[in-house]
């Protein structure tokens, strides 16, 4: 056998023992139960600290890199970025995104979105792929009871929990709907294959975003809770924006109570919880969503291993 072919045994054997939970699973949600497994891969390592792209135009960008994993090794910087849509960015920005040395970027945003927003302003010679993810009309939702400037109307289509329940749906449609699944696949296929350093975005990105930023950190072997933090940190990045934008819609007039807003603005452990409950109850779990939701095979996970985990 060739090294090379040894050489990618060896990495599908790695990715195959970690995600079956051995010797420690980076896949369960439970920390290792032994004493030397907890030597080894301690319960609560040290919190990365998460590198953000400043930026005017938009404000949660960031590396996906720095994160320690249950294995010992640490994921790359340079190769995964994350972030809110591109379509505001000033010149100052498109050349900041342009040292990132991107060779590919991948938008999550339905037809919609693109058309009150706008397309992604990009360095020269970079054009975003489109791959929508369904909001199950949500933006057409939050559009429209912004337009009518009704506090009744708000509060019926918003309130009494219904922005919530709206939000938890979104996040099942993650793991349930065949075509979403399938635009998440092909990103992270994009990613393993290793043409360069690619950026992938939704409008907020944190919720089409965060989930696949999730999924990624967990089949990187990045703990749970880790991987967990990242989801959440899109609140830290987008407050003080979001706070600005409740702020002018009640200036506006637009809108009486603008706080009917905060659920739809937000990440919630509780969302995530939506969308790892419908992973666990149809394909058995994390793996099974890797493999038979996502269709990925070994070599694809080795091939993210191989090339994001140094």
């Amino acid at each position: 056998m060739s090294r090379a072919r040894i050489r990618l045994a060896t990495a599908v054997l790695a990715a195959a023992l970690a995600m079956a939970g051995l010797p420690a699973s980076a896949f369960a949600r439970t920390a290792p139960a032994t004493a030397d497994a907890q030597h080894r891969y301690p319960a609560h390592p040290q919190a990365e600290t998460i590198r953000q792209i400043p930026l005017q135009g938009a404000v949660n960008v960031r590396d996906l890199g720095g994160y320690r994993t249950w294995t010992g090794g640490k994921v790359r910087r340079g190769l995964v970025y994350r972030s809110d849509a591109l379509s505001r960015l000033t010149p100052a920005d498109v050349t900041t995104v342009a040292g990132l040395g991107l060779t590919g970027v991948v938008d999550f945003r339905i037809p919609a979105e693109l058309q009150y927003d706008g397309a992604d302003r990009l360095p020269a010679g970079l054009t975003a792929t489109s791959r929508p993810v369904s909001d199950l009309g949500l933006y057409a939702t939050l559009v429209g009871a912004i337009a009518s400037g009704d506090p009744v109307q708000q509060e019926r289509m918003l309130g009494g929990g219904r922005a919530e329940a709206y939000m938890r749906d979104i996040y099942r449609t993650f793991v349930t709907s065949p075509e979403n699944r399938a635009r998440f696949a092909a990103t992270l296929r994009e990613i393993a294959d290793g043409r360069g350093p690619l950026l992938y975005h939704c409008t907020s990105g944190k919720d089409r975003t965060g989930w696949l930023s999730y999924v990624l950190l967990r089949a990187l072997a990045v703990p749970e809770d880790t991987a967990e933090r990242d989801y959440l940190a899109s609140n830290t990045f987008r407050g003080a924006y979001d706070a600005q934008v409740r702020a002018g819609l009640k200036q506006s007039g637009r809108m009486l109570n603008p706080d009917l807003l905060i659920p739809l603005q937000e990440v919630r452990t509780d969302y995530l919880d939506s969308a790892t409950a419908r992973m666990e109850a149809d394909f058995g779990g994390f793996y099974g969503y890797l493999t038979d939701g996502l269709g990925l095979d070994l070599r694809t996970l080795a091939k993210l291993q191989a090339r994001l985990v140094g």
